[in-house]
């Protein structure tokens, strides 16, 4: 079996060691070099020529995210796993938009940390289960913008494709005509769309009348 030349960037000198002693009893895998920021992970990547690098994302002088940009854009074809503590939205996204390949919960097993390298390697995505369902629900947000509304939202999004008037749907829902015109522009803005006709589309694309006729035995 050919070895799979892996790099270790993390700020925290025992992470890099832990990762290393765990690393080290794999015999298809050797640890080529380590870097303790991605500023150096970038300069030693030329270096080591690793396969696959292990990133950390929060780190001084230069961060995982900016390092791996850095390192995909001169070598297409190294294949990059965020290690990290973070699975938020703000590190998610941009690491998997950064062209990351897996990503990783520094709570994994040696194992699993193992498997995700053999699997980059041959191409293929490890994602760990957290991140996966922030991944995927992001996705559904984007291509479904309704599922964002408020049950309020609805209601005035309803009035809309009725061909109500923001004077209309404050006199029928019992809210100020202020609260309608707050409610009308977080919808245009949530759907994407700029005008009532466009929103009132949007209502009857997805079936909110149907819908709420059927809702009516509440």
């Amino acid at each position: 079996m050919t070895e799979i030349k892996v790099m270790i960037v993390d700020d925290h000198d025992m992470v890099r060691k832990g990762l290393k002693a765990y690393l080290a009893t794999e015999s298809n895998i050797s640890v080529v070099g380590e870097a303790s920021c991605g500023n150096d992970a970038v300069r030693l990547d030329e270096e080591f020529e690793p396969e696959v690098i292990l990133m950390d994302l929060i780190m001084e002088n230069g961060n995982g995210i900016e390092a791996t940009k850095k390192i995909l854009e001169k070598h297409p074809s190294r294949k990059i796993i965020i290690l990290t503590s973070y699975y938020d939205d703000q590190q998610v996204f941009p690491a998997i938009e950064a062209g990351a390949m897996s990503y990783l919960l520094k709570t994994a097993s040696a194992d699993e940390i193992i498997e995700a390298i053999c699997k980059a390697h041959s191409g293929t995505t490890v994602l760990d289960g957290k991140v996966a369902k922030k991944l995927v629900s992001g996705m559904h947000r984007e291509v479904q913008p309704f599922d964002q509304l408020t049950s309020r939202e609805r209601d005035v999004l309803k009035l809309i494709a009725e061909g109500k008037s923001n004077a209309e749907i404050a006199g029928e829902l019992f809210i100020g005509i202020k609260t309608v015109k707050t409610h009308v522009s977080s919808i245009f803005s949530k759907l994407d769309v700029t005008d009532r006709t466009q929103a009132a589309v949007y209502a009857y694309q997805n079936h909110l009348f149907t819908e709420e006729s059927d809702h009516h035995s509440h």
